[in-house]
């Protein structure tokens, strides 16, 4: 087999544009795999190179190195981020956004996956992190996920994947190529009523038409938290509207930080190891990152 890689792989991308927080330096290679032979291909070409294998979705939980990214950077588009109807199931690639799913479930009537919505990321994505919302928990829906590697690929059932609290089982180099939900049929005026309920939620919680990734730290489930959410505790120990640079905790929601225009990854490093410092020093707790890293991200209180 040739070790050129295959020619839809790009040298040196920007990816920075694929975050929604807008940070972070270049892919050393960058691809678009449409289907699950390309991606078996990019896979098996990257592991005989000895090249490392990142997957970046909607980017809405991600956090990129401003030194860039080394290795090979891999986006699902086309077929495996499409949307298929079979009859009370969906069948999604792993590139779909799980808004797009709970709106297109909503349409046709299907009731069980309404939590997606508020949810801003890929179904590979939310399968790697068990994702949930609002009550809602993506296993609960969840039929199988087939995961491609190096080696091919295969279905998985829910009680492989080893869903945990934010997290599963999955290891480097196997991804989330399609997944099936299984749903309920339910009157659509009633789950688009539903969708529009959780939508208004989120806006009134949370900061809206800004550059963010989402949460920044972890619920945690020290007792000296006494309950209280990561927001809560970074509120109360003053963080609301902190900035280092161009990155700001959020003045409506302290567990979002937001680029302010042009914030560096170093900034929102940064801006996160004083706001993890003030809830210590306010309540003795511990927050650890919600936010995924890509690249040679260094939390400093982890060094």
């Amino acid at each position: 087999m040739s070790d050129q890689p295959p020619r839809s792989v790009r040298k040196d991308f920007p990816l920075s544009g694929l975050a929604t927080v807008r940070t972070g330096g270049h892919a050393e290679l960058f691809a678009r795999a449409g289907g699950e032979p390309e991606l078996v291909e990019l896979l098996g070409w990257a592991k005989r190179a000895g090249v490392e294998v990142n997957v970046v979705g909607s980017g809405s939980n991600l956090l990129v190195a401003d030194e860039g990214v080394s290795g090979l950077v891999l986006k699902l588009d086309r077929e495996l981020a499409a949307i298929e109807l079979d009859g009370t199931s969906l069948v999604c690639g792993g590139g779909a956004r799980l808004p797009s799913v709970a709106a297109y479930a909503a349409r046709n009537g299907l009731s069980g996956i309404e939590f997606g919505v508020n949810i801003p990321g890929t179904v590979g994505g939310a399968v790697r992190m068990n994702a949930n919302a609002y009550g809602g928990e993506l296993a609960s829906a969840l039929e199988w996920a087939r995961i491609v590697s190096s080696s091919g690929s295969r279905r998985r059932a829910p009680e492989e994947l080893g869903f945990a609290y934010r997290g599963s089982n999955l290891r480097p180099g196997e991804i989330v190529a399609s997944v099936r939900f299984s749903l309920v049929a339910s009157d659509p005026v009633t789950v688009k009523a539903t969708l529009a309920q959780m939508r208004t939620r989120r806006h009134e919680a949370q900061p809206q038409g800004i550059k963010t990734f989402g949460s920044t730290f972890k619920n945690p489930d020290d007792p000296r938290a006494a309950g209280r959410t990561a927001g809560l505790l970074l509120a109360q120990a003053g963080c609301n509207g902190l900035s280092v640079g161009g990155a700001r905790f959020a003045p409506k929601h302290a567990n979002f930080i937001e680029n302010t225009g042009a914030a560096t990854t170093a900034d929102v490093v940064a801006l996160m190891a004083e706001g993890r410092r003030l809830v210590i020093e306010s309540f003795g707790v511990e927050l650890e990152p919600e936010v995924q890293t890509l690249g040679a991200v260094r939390f400093p209180w982890a060094s």
